[in-house]
Formats: C-alpha cells, sequence, structure tokens
C-alpha cells in the first residue's frame, strides 16, 4: 500500500503542498511591500507575518530565517526583470539595432524602477547585510553579464568582441544602469521620464555596440 507523503495530504479540499506554496508566495509579497517600505534593517519577522497575514510558525515553515527570505524577494525581482527583457526582445519583430536596445532598456527599467520597492530591494537592501547576501548579488549580476554576452553574440555574431572583452563591457552597462534605475527610483514625484534613461543607456551601449542603425539580427 502506498502512503502519502505530507505534500499530497489534503486539507480542506486544497493539497498541503499547494497550502505551503500560497503562504510561501504571501510571505514573498509581503517581503517585497515590508523591506522595500521600511528597509531589511528594520524590518521584524514579525513585521512580515502582520504583512502576509500569517503565523510566524508558518513564517519559519517557509524561511529558515529573515535573510533568506530577503535572498528569495531579491531573486523574484531579478527574474521578473530577467523575464520582462526576453519578452521585450522577442516581441520587437522589425526593426534596427536601436529599436531593440530601447526595447530591451525600457522593459528593465519599468520592471525595476517604475516601484520604488523593487528598485530598494535591488539596489540598496542587499548592500551590507552579510557575506552570503553580498555573494548571492554577485552571482545574479554574473547571471546579467552572461546574458548581455549571449544576446550581444546572437545579434552581432559569435566572433564579436566589444571594446575590453565582454565581462568589461558587460560590467561598465550593468553598473551605469544600475546607478541611473536607483538615483530615478528615489526621486521624488513627479519623476523625470523615462526616456531619458533609456537615452543614456543606449548611449552608454552604442560604445560597445557598432552600427545601432543596422537591421537587428534577433529573432531572425
Amino acid at each position: 500500500m502506498n502512503v502519502a507523503g505530507d505534500s499530497e495530504r489534503v486539507y480542506g479540499g486544497r493539497a498541503l503542498s499547494d497550502r505551503r506554496a500560497e503562504r510561501r508566495r504571501r510571505f514573498l509579497a509581503a517581503g517585497l511591500a515590508v523591506i522595500g517600505e521600511k528597509g531589511y534593517a528594520a524590518t521584524s519577522v514579525a513585521d512580515i507575518c502582520a504583512a502576509a497575514g500569517l503565523a510566524r510558525s508558518q513564517f519559519y515553515d517557509a524561511f529558515p530565517n529573515r535573510e533568506k527570505l530577503l535572498l528569495d524577494v531579491y531573486d523574484v525581482v531579478q527574474d521578473d526583470a530577467r523575464d520582462a527583457v526576453i519578452a521585450a526582445l522577442a516581441a520587437v519583430e522589425n526593426g534596427d539595432r536601436r529599436a531593440l536596445v530601447t526595447a530591451a532598456i525600457t522593459a528593465l527599467i519599468d520592471s525595476l524602477g517604475s516601484d520604488p520597492r523593487r528598485a530598494r530591494v535591488s539596489y540598496l537592501e542587499m548592500l551590507g547585510v552579510s557575506d552570503a547576501v553580498e555573494q548571492h548579488r554577485s552571482r545574479r549580476r554574473a547571471e546579467w553579464a552572461t546574458f548581455i554576452e549571449a544576446t550581444l553574440r546572437t545579434e552581432l555574431g559569435g566572433d564579436f568582441v566589444p571594446p575590453g572583452g565582454h565581462e568589461f563591457a558587460a560590467t561598465a552597462f550593468i553598473g551605469a544602469l544600475t546607478e541611473l534605475i536607483s538615483t530615478w527610483s528615489r526621486m521624488p514625484d513627479p519623476r523625470p521620464p523615462v526616456d531619458g534613461i533609456v537615452d543614456t543607456m543606449v548611449a552608454v551601449l552604442s560604445a560597445f555596440v557598432p552600427d545601432l542603425d543596422t537591421p537587428h539580427r534577433i529573432g531572425d
């Protein structure tokens, strides 16, 4: 006879695994809201539980500690931004490289910067927490660098190498974009139009990507 595990048990018509997944989503949403408003250092587990409407024991069933919640909230923000950029690139069917770059940067800014809480988690609250958090942040930045390199190679060919090499080019681009979005997201309303950031970053990228007015190849 097969005995179902705890995750397969059904309570009130819902599997335990579904209930845990739903509680996790609520804690992540609460983490983004509270940390994004108060900051990580000022946020307690009690704050997260109150915002999520869940018990402290349920928090520790989902996360070993507050730091792990921060990492997972950060990952959600980063994953959403990556998915937004991928969708934007795929949606540009015709046009030149400038149109491709503009679509990608606009999508990234909209995902990371339009909600100040997402920008704060990405660019402020991950700093100075612990060595483990810094290592995690560095890994995610490296993933962005790899994504940028792969995108450039797809568009410009596998033999293309930007001035200084792909690693330095990606680091320069990510650093500039990070500071711009962080500064823009903290400006009081009404903030300057996003177009200003896009124009600035297109100009930065033009130092590494030749012939932005050439028809793009991605999706061909």
